[in-house]
């Protein structure tokens, strides 16, 4: 009784407006009450559990390392540097969106920063280079997806928190389908370029310029290995990696290319701190509505509902992406990753998927939910930048966002594809 209350008064308070760290909490506290008002007494102590973890350190810097490099000149570099990568294939600047977005990724972790970033200067560049502004406004979007799944990624470490799994592991498994998401995106935007005549002749690029357009390129693609390397291999710890890419882009903004300003550090700490503090508030009543999960042994009861009921595993993981992807639609990623793990990550290990393939797919399937309505946070943030609706970006980036459910059923069903680079630690 007390459970199905809980439940109902989550679903009410979101359908209202309530913001979903205080739907989460207050539904909670509802629960608490009904069952035992003793407990409300552990209540400060589940909420601060929820934030106390040196994961979640990172998180926070990795956001700081992405705000740095965005008032660095950075995102101008890495798509100059894009440009130089595809322009063998005579890639146009469509090609340089889906590159710059795998590579901007690996920096900022996070796919609404990868939009707004790389945004602002490639829509506006590719409708004067002649692109109409839905598909400039569509590939932008579809692209960003890839800055959440490539590692370092703000949601895996959300995700390592609460599961418990390895957050270099993690890394590792989301490296793969980032990458072919990248790769599927590239070819479907070539294809579309070269049907409708967006491919630009190839420019010719003197050895100098192409040297320096190089090494501006690779100082920022140095850091995503450095991460990846470190937190993989063991050498540090992802908050220790995330402190190190900090100063990493200090020096390199201050030193290296001289654009930032101590003014621009301050607006960086700024924003990172909101962002993070409301991720932290999130997660600090999640771990009530967990305990409460775990005391009514809720999982157990799913799992074994679905194991008696003698479905079909195939069948549990064709739900489990419709449910990632229906969720993502109306919820922001780290709500639907702290509210679904809890639930369902106990349940897909009776079926044989292990917390590093679930966490991989839960990451891909929510990347999707970054770019449909109504919610689409990466949608809204391009809606801004190019003035068009929501409806009608989303209309241009559906072709890409195929490749990323084509990619989101390949984790499910081929554990390989996200397991077999953490297989080789």
């Amino acid at each position: 009784m007390e459970l199905s209350l809980m439940f109902s008064a989550l679903v009410i308070l979101l359908l209202i407006g309530v913001p979903i760290a205080y739907s989460i909490g207050a539904s909670g506290i509802l629960y608490l009450l009904l069952s035992n008002p003793v407990f409300l007494l552990t209540m400060p102590q589940r909420v601060w559990s929820g934030t106390e973890s040196f994961i979640i350190i990172a998180m926070p810097l990795f956001m700081l390392t992405g705000e740095l490099m965005n008032h660095s000149g950075l995102t101008r570099r890495l798509i100059d540097f894009a440009m130089l990568t595809v322009r063998p294939v005579r890639g146009g600047l469509g090609e340089v969106n889906v590159v710059a977005s795998m590579i901007f990724g690996g920096i900022s972790g996070s796919s609404v920063a990868d939009t707004s970033a790389l945004g602002s200067i490639l829509i506006p560049d590719m409708v004067r280079k002649g692109y109409p502004k839905s598909f400039s406004a569509g590939i932008t979007v579809a692209s960003s997806t890839i800055g959440m799944v490539i590692p370092p990624s703000v949601p895996m470490l959300m995700y390592a928190m609460i599961s418990g799994a390895s957050v270099g592991k993690l890394f590792l498994a989301g490296l793969l389908p980032g990458v072919l998401v990248g790769l599927t995106q590239l070819v479907l935007t070539y294809t579309i370029s070269a049907k409708r005549g967006y491919h630009p002749p190839k420019e010719r690029t003197s050895f100098t310029q192409a040297a320096k357009v190089t090494k501006d390129g690779a100082l920022a693609v140095l850091m995503p290995l450095l991460i990846i390397v470190t937190v993989s291999g063991g050498v540090a710890t992802a908050s220790e990696s995330a402190g190190v890419a900090v100063l990493y882009a200090a020096v390199l903004g201050f030193f290296v290319y001289r654009e930032l300003k101590w003014k621009d550090v301050f607006k960086a700490l700024k924003k990172t701190f909101m962002m993070s503090s409301s991720i932290m508030i999130i997660g600090g009543f999640t771990m009530i509505f967990t305990w409460i999960l775990a005391v009514e042994q809720v999982p157990a009861m799913i799992g074994n509902f679905l194991v008696s009921s003698e479905i079909p595993w195939w069948v549990v993981f064709i739900f489990l992406d419709l449910l990632i992807l229906v969720l993502g639609t109306f919820l922001d990623v780290t709500p639907c990753i702290l509210l679904i793990t809890p639930i369902l990550l106990p349940v897909m290990q009776q079926f044989g998927m292990n917390e590093l393939q679930f966490g991989a797919v839960i990451i891909v399937g929510l990347a999707i939910g970054l770019v449909t309505p109504p919610v689409g946070m990466c949608l809204n943030v391009a809606s801004k930048i190019c003035g068009m609706s929501i409806i009608d970006i989303f209309k241009s980036a559906a072709p890409f966002i195929v490749c990323n459910i084509i990619i989101l059923f390949l984790v499910t069903f081929v554990p390989a594809t996200s397991l077999w680079l953490p297989s080789l630690m």
